[in-house]
């Protein structure tokens, strides 16, 4: 019998573990009826908000406001919510830069819901922390002006 060359080797008693390269997680995706792979839209995509619809179904449904709860429900819920939120982010931004602030405090948000008609009827028994009130003067208590001289400066009697 010939004998085995050394320059053969054997194959290890053990088996070692190849390294696999790392597989990335891929996206939900759902088969298009044309074919190629679509990535999934959230409600509040197909709706075009940025609120979230799919949270503010299950609040609906945890909070047991009503036995059963429509597909539209929280879509139309979280519109809502995202338009008044976004109309008192505007104002609040605009108070905020009439007092030459960079960054929307408590106090701007009261300036600006108490000056909104609307806003302040809605949010009539709302009290912002830290909002303070309104500056508002009896007209009886402001100081009197005459006017005096060429240019009607007005001056304090």
């Amino acid at each position: 019998m010939p004998a085995k060359k050394a320059t053969e080797t054997a194959k290890p008693a053990t088996p070692v573990a190849e390294k696999k390269p790392r597989v990335e997680v891929a996206k939900k995706t759902v088969k298009g009826a044309k074919g190629g792979d679509k990535k999934t839209k959230s409600r509040s995509d197909r709706a075009g908000l940025q609120f979230p619809v799919g949270r503010i179904h299950r609040l609906l449904h945890k909070g047991h406001y009503a036995e059963r709860i429509g597909a539209g429900a929280p879509v139309y819920l979280a519109a809502v919510l995202e338009y008044l939120t976004a109309e008192v982010l505007e104002l609040a931004g605009n108070a905020a830069r009439d007092h030459k602030k960079a960054r929307i405090v408590p106090r701007h948000i009261q300036l600006a819901v108490r000056n909104d008609e609307e806003l302040n009827k809605l949010l009539a028994h709302i009290t912002v922390p830290s909002g303070g009130v309104l500056p508002n003067i009896l007209a009886p208590l402001l100081p009197k002006h005459s006017k005096q001289g060429e240019e009607g400066a007005s001056q304090v009697v």
